[in-house]
């Protein structure tokens, strides 16, 4: 039988949520007692694919 003793010391410890999205997201999970870090995170040139190609030419 394989040794599961890491993954349930996973599962039994502090939920902490990384948050990439709306920080409505984040202030739900809390207002219910969860931590939560939140991650300001916008796509380059606003998600402009053409532009994205354009800056990673250069090195972006």
């Amino acid at each position: 039988m394989a040794n599961t003793s890491k993954i349930q010391d996973l599962f039994n410890s502090e939920l902490i949520v990384l948050n990439v999205g709306p920080k409505s997201f984040s202030t739900a999970l809390e207002d219910q007692g969860y931590k939560t870090v939140q991650v300001n995170w916008k796509p380059i040139a606003g998600g402009d694919a053409e532009m994205q190609k354009l800056l990673g030419i250069l090195g972006y």
